[in-house]
């Protein structure tokens, strides 16, 4: 494992409204689930070599500084730039020492991965929950193991993450999905939204929030045709992405009206929640009362 330098961790969020979140936390630069993908590969965030993880050099002492130099607590999003649960995090334990932090502190958390080793940090995380929100976003773009596995190459099978739901639901924790980014031409079907939605749902979700598309910038794009040309030889994928979204940021699915509805549909049927303000509200339940007494 590579060390890198860093003076901070715990940031405060640029965008507030996602998931209620307060501030930011990056433990670890780089992933190697090897998502085709991933918007993190971007020229602009200056990761590269992107497949290869770097973990922050005395991370746990610079989180309980920045923890200790806050003026008030919050709910501290992780999986943003990086997923908290990479392979190396199994024996590095980063991430769960940084989640006995923020319990410790009165901070709260909002955690986004791939990985069912979230499972791992359960007890952890119900710690957090007695008195902050604990959200747990697991993210599933399809429920097929084998499409996943060109997609998602090295990242745990939608069959291992959607088995991981099911044990942090059971475990009374605020979990659900991000189903993004659907991915236009290879995973925007009806078929498998409607799959995402009731698989979720058994799996004992409370929400899905999706992206029916995808959005691609410089280095990434790039990145991404390349990938499509190689796994899925001979369909002509990266030319109907160039034909339809030239160089634009945002790639929504030529569907993505009909498979709102769809979806919509679904999820009110199966009783989850999907919009964002919704999905905040219900994870602060509870803890309103406890909130308010620390400040």
């Amino acid at each position: 494992m590579e060390y890198i330098p860093a003076k901070s961790i715990v940031n405060r969020t640029k965008d507030p409204s996602w998931f209620g979140s307060d501030y930011t936390m990056n433990i670890y630069r780089g992933c190697c689930h090897g998502c085709i993908y991933c918007d993190s590969r971007s020229d602009c965030y200056h990761t590269a070599p992107f497949d290869q993880v770097r973990a922050k050099a005395d991370a746990l002492r610079i989180i309980r500084d920045d923890l200790e130099s806050k003026a008030k607590t919050g709910v501290v999003a992780t999986g943003s730039m990086s997923d908290p649960y990479n392979p190396f995090e199994k024996d590095l334990l980063l991430t769960r020492h940084a989640l006995t932090l923020l319990e410790s502190y009165g901070f709260g958390t909002a955690i986004a991965t791939k990985s069912d080793l979230i499972v791992r940090d359960a007890d952890v995380l119900a710690s957090i929950n007695r008195t902050m929100p604990a959200i747990c976003k697991v993210t599933l773009t399809t429920c097929d193991d084998e499409l996943a596995a060109k997609v998602e190459p090295r990242a745990p099978s939608p069959s291992r993450r959607l088995a991981a739901v099911e044990r942090l639901s059971a475990a009374g924790l605020f979990t659900g999905i991000l189903m993004m980014p659907v991915l236009p031409f290879l995973e925007d079907s009806p078929e498998n939204i409607r799959a995402l939605v009731n698989r979720a749902a058994d799996a004992g979700a409370r929400f899905i929030y999706p992206a029916l598309g995808m959005t691609c910038r410089p280095g990434q794009r790039e990145y991404f045709y390349r990938q499509l040309e190689e796994r899925f030889p001979g369909q002509g994928l990266a030319e109907r992405y160039r034909r339809r979204f030239g160089t634009r940021y945002r790639c929504p699915s030529p569907r993505a009206r009909a498979l709102w509805e769809l979806f919509q549909e679904e999820c009110r049927r199966r009783g989850l929640l999907y919009s964002m303000g919704h999905i905040v509200a219900a994870s602060r339940r509870g803890h309103e009362t406890d909130q308010l007494s620390l400040f």
